[in-house]
């Protein structure tokens, strides 16, 4: 990714599309026979010249045809006709996200191919599910990953349509109206780099497209945060249901040699943070003035390279959290243990509900024991088997039957069959 973003990079996209519509105008006419091949041959380009020449003359395109015709000679004069800067710096760009979403694409399909391959793993491993922090229902952990996988397939989606909408090249000249150059330039340049031509520009291709792209970008990142979030709650000793790999050698604190600190998801949580910043910047980028101002261009040089070089890292990083999460199922049914059978009253309130009992007085008889149990401790199924008004109506067998964790997972295989179809 960090190759994307090299300045030889850009330059050499820069030269592509200058050669490019020096072909297509070859083709027109414009431009003498033979003269792209020989251009194409003899281009080259020095950055430490293009940088010493844009010290002298305040523009970075003018030293870069300068360099470039410093190689080529004479012929250099049927470079950048009728074209205006941002012609090759906004085509240029757009091949530049082109190479980043690419590799952003397939960091996204490994993380699903990883999610899909844990989630089928803990399918049936019971856990409890949380609501406020707070013991609710149980769950299995191949729920909460398959939850996270359907989440990245929309992730996925979204980076398509993004890489997608922003995947637009433009060579419209001076206010894009096409003056000096034919609307069959920017069609010929397009094909040959596989963008598409901007129906309509001004002199820039409009950064409505880049918010969109950096926006989901952000998404994606927020969407790592809340699965390192998640594994950083499991790792908690007071849950310890999982954590991240903690590889041979390996030390968490120059202090206290017990710690295993989950620094991997903390990290990808701080770096999201950066991400959605990229994105605010890209909107704020939206609103330029008249056809064109390039207030936009000192924030893309930032936000570019270091959201697509940022989002690589997190995915890779968090994959590889995922992939090798090191998970405690015992300690699972332990920590669903500790609700002494609370975490059951809404089936016992259902019983209850189908006995006859009007669901008011029906929760609140069932609160009164799960609250006891919840300050003072015990068993749920003891205190209901204790109570005479519930015992009219549920009986052992009825009660027994609530607190069946089964229950609640039955429906896990027909929700896999809508997500892993």
């Amino acid at each position: 990714m960090g190759r994307i973003w090299t300045e030889e990079n850009q330059f050499q996209k820069w030269l592509d599309v200058e050669i490019l519509a020096t072909e297509a105008l070859e083709q027109l006419g414009t431009v003498p026979k033979g003269v792209a091949a020989r251009i194409r041959k003899k281009a080259r380009f020095d950055v430490e010249r293009i940088r010493e020449i844009e010290r002298e003359v305040k523009h970075e395109t003018i030293a870069f045809l300068s360099s470039v015709a410093e190689y080529v000679g004479d012929e250099a004069r049927h470079l950048h006709v009728g074209m205006t800067s941002s012609d090759v710096m906004d085509t240029a760009f757009a091949l530049q996200l082109k190479e980043a979403s690419a590799i952003l694409i397939e960091d996204v399909k490994e993380m699903i191919r990883v999610l899909r391959r844990q989630a089928l793993k803990y399918k049936d491993t019971p856990m409890i599910g949380r609501t406020h922090g707070v013991h609710a229902e149980p769950i299995t952990f191949g729920l909460k990953l398959a939850v996270w996988h359907e989440e990245m397939r929309r992730n996925l989606a979204r980076l398509q349509a993004a890489a997608d909408d922003v995947a637009v090249g433009m060579i419209s000249g001076a206010v894009g109206t096409f003056a000096q150059i034919s609307p069959k330039v920017e069609a010929y340049v397009c094909k040959k780099t596989g963008l598409k031509p901007a129906p309509v520009s001004n002199q820039i291709i409009q950064r409505d497209r880049h918010a969109f792209f950096f926006a989901t970008l952000a998404v994606i990142a927020s969407s790592l945060e809340k699965f390192a979030v998640e594994v950083r709650h499991l790792q908690r000793t007071e849950v310890q249901e999982a954590e991240e790999p903690f590889t041979a050698g390996q030390k968490g604190s120059s202090a206290m040699p017990h710690k295993r600190n989950p620094i991997l998801s903390e990290n990808v949580a701080g770096l999201s943070r950066l991400m959605r910043s990229y994105a605010l910047a890209a909107m704020e980028d939206v609103a330029l003035w008249h056809e064109r101002d390039i207030s936009h261009s000192s924030v893309e040089r930032v936000i570019a390279p270091d959201a697509t070089i940022l989002l690589d890292f997190m995915l890779r990083r968090m994959t590889y959290v995922l992939g090798n999460l090191v998970v405690y199922p015992d300690n699972m049914l332990r920590n669903m243990g500790k609700s002494g059978g609370a975490i059951f009253s809404e089936r016992i309130l259902l019983k209850l509900v189908e006995k006859g009992i009007a669901r008011d007085q029906a929760y609140r008889m069932v609160q009164r024991h799960a609250l006891k149990v919840g300050r003072e401790g015990g068993e749920l199924k003891r205190e209901l088997l204790s109570d005479p008004e519930v015992r009219r109506y549920l009986s052992p067998a009825d009660i027994e039957d609530a607190l069946d964790v089964k229950h609640h997972l039955k429906n896990v295989d027909a929700i896999f069959k809508r997500v892993f179809h």
